[in-house]
């Protein structure tokens, strides 16, 4: 199963490694300045891309060779699907200007605890404890980090309105609506609604 998971593991090194060092003021410093702030965001932005492309594809090779930690009851599903739908809102309204994106401050960091917490519920396989465990642990990790650094986050940013709000749920649902249709299985090959059989 090592070999099997040496994809998944690749991809989470180099994209926690990348999104670590924000959380190191001093060496973001360092690196701003010997890389200059376009080639950092650069680098930055490709990398991040290279780890989460080998993380879909790394779990999507592991998962079938996966061992089982835990058998999920049947109610932890309908929670995952449950929790899933204020996940995407979250994602989305760390976009969208909105009361929300004020509210939450860190609604990104908030998205992807609530998203890893609802996998590990449902799934209890050895590759999915580690996928979302890190990403969990990670999101955990970043919070307590902004708060040492005294960082506002979104409250930095200019105040939200009720247009916003809508905006941001619409756009929630919207994303949630795809993945549940269809993103899931493009993504990792597991559809999370059973085709319906049409007779013939």
């Amino acid at each position: 199963m090592g070999v099997v998971m040496e994809e998944l593991v690749a991809g989470l090194i180099v994209f926690f490694a990348i999104h670590l060092v924000p959380t190191f003021p001093a060496a973001r410093t360092r690196l701003l300045e010997a890389l200059g702030a376009g080639l950092y965001k650069l680098v930055f932005s490709v990398l991040a891309v290279v780890g989460l492309g080998l993380i879909v594809y790394g779990y999507g090779l592991a998962r079938p060779f996966a061992s089982d930690l835990f058998a999920p009851p049947e109610w932890t599903r309908h929670l995952a699907f449950l929790l899933m739908l204020p996940a995407f809102v979250f994602l989305a309204a760390a976009y969208i200007p909105s009361r929300i994106r004020d509210r939450l401050r860190h609604p990104m960091l908030i998205a992807i605890k609530t998203l890893a917490f609802a996998h590990l519920l449902a799934n209890g396989d050895s590759a999915s404890a580690l996928l979302f465990g890190s990403f969990l642990a990670y999101a955990v990790y970043d919070r307590i980090s902004l708060k040492h650094r005294g960082t506002a986050g979104m409250m930095e940013r200019a105040k939200g309105s009720l247009g916003g709000d809508v905006t941001a749920v619409a756009v929630g649902l919207i994303a949630y609506t795809a993945m549940l249709v269809w993103g899931h299985q493009a993504l990792v090959g597991v559809p999370l609604i059973a085709p319906v059989a049409i007779p013939s």
